[in-house]
């Protein structure tokens, strides 16, 4: 027997919570559960992907931060017809639609999911903060409530959310997709002219005022004054020479030629194994996936104190306060200068790390636990 799964999310645009849902379909069981999955707004690259699942994915095309009442009632009419047993929810908008609509209609088990950790005014949209108050306040009305950190779940609590209804499942990580490649790093150095004898110092971010791209700039700056064979290689979303704002900054530092732009990639499994570190130069964060998928690869990571990422690094990387371009540089400096025996230690132990506690299909299982537990109860119920 399958039982009717919907996921629904915000957005299906390259994310951290985005790719944790592709991740999660692509490995759970698909005897034991149907799937389909809305999107509020439009499909996006990462709807693609999941539609290469085989799993069928809905655009609402509601804009962006236009909260608008029809597309509660269009979300409610799809659920009605599809009568899932459970809806998951994807973010603030979607968990605050899912149980509006949900409610409405009916659904038995709905699910929230955060994945979100920092709620501070300055770096968050004013209705952001506002739909997650709402959330917090109608919370109790939930059947359960997945948070992807620990600092996910202190926040939540903090403002309100149903306490008793909360319980962490970390973000998982593919050990088979992302591993190393020994050959990695001399292949990214001749495609991208680079000596043989430098450092690569990766940073996989989107352009967001949270991933603090200008505390890695200063930073680099520190490192670059005491070893000049270093070069820092970038991707994400508007992470290329078109980004006026990020080559001004560039600029200031007179690094031009010791940074490259990369964009946004489909084949970051294949670049991250040729960094010799990464780097996480975030103000706010709830459980960075770069960090997971850097470690499975064997590269060891610098990481400012935000979310769990520091409890995702454990002991196999170095971990700074946000905002603070020179303790960050001065634990670059720290680690390029370790002996290489100790580096080739620590990359050992970044993906042995990931693989018992961060597996991919360890988090899946806890996931299809989730659901299952809440169908046994709620099958009890309609029996009682």
């Amino acid at each position: 027997m399958s039982y009717k799964l919907i996921h629904l999310i915000t957005g299906l645009n390259t994310g951290g919570a985005e790719m944790m849902l592709y991740k999660l379909l692509s490995q759970i069981d698909r005897e034991k559960f149907d799937i389909k999955v809305i999107s509020l707004t439009d499909v996006g690259p990462v709807g693609e992907k999941i539609k290469k699942l085989e799993i069928p994915v809905i655009g609402l095309g509601m804009k962006r931060g236009v909260p608008n009442p029809f597309f509660l009632f269009k979300l409610a009419r799809i659920l009605k017809r599809e009568k899932p047993d459970i809806l998951q929810t994807w973010m603030y908008h979607a968990d605050l639609m899912g149980l509006l609509a949900g409610k409405l209609v009916g659904v038995p088990n709905i699910v929230w999911g955060i994945h979100h950790s920092n709620l501070s005014p300055e770096s968050n949209k004013k209705l952001t903060i506002k739909v997650a108050e709402i959330c917090a306040m109608l919370s109790k009305y939930t059947d359960k409530i997945i948070c992807c950190s620990e600092s996910s779940l202190k926040v939540h609590s903090k403002i309100g959310y149903s306490l008793e209804k909360m319980t962490i499942i970390p973000n998982g990580f593919d050990v088979k997709n992302f591993s190393p490649i020994h050959t990695a790093n001399k292949q990214l150095k001749r495609q991208l002219s680079i000596p043989e004898n430098s450092y690569l110092i990766g940073l996989v971010a989107r352009w967001d005022p949270l991933k603090d791209h200008y505390n890695f700039i200063q930073a680099a700056r520190i490192v670059a004054n005491h070893i000049p064979n270093v070069h820092f290689v970038l991707c994400g979303d508007n992470i290329t020479p078109k980004n006026e704002t990020l080559i001004s900054w560039i600029k200031d530092v007179s690094l031009e030629k010791s940074f490259h732009l990369l964009g946004r990639r489909e084949d970051i499994h294949k670049i991250m194994p040729a960094f010799d570190l990464l780097i996480l130069s975030s103000k706010g964060e709830a459980f960075p996936n770069v960090l997971g998928e850097a470690m499975a690869c064997e590269v060891p990571c610098v990481t400012t104190d935000v979310g769990d990422s520091a409890y995702i690094v454990g002991d196999t990387g170095l971990v700074v306060p946000p905002g603070n371009p020179q303790l960050l540089g001065e634990a670059i400096l720290t680690f390029l200068k370790y002996p290489a025996s100790h580096r080739k230690k620590l990359r050992k132990l970044a993906r042995e790390r990931v693989e018992n506690y961060f597996s991919l299909d360890l988090i899946v299982r806890k996931y299809e636990n989730v659901y299952l537990e809440l169908l046994k109860a709620s099958k009890k119920a309609v029996d009682y």
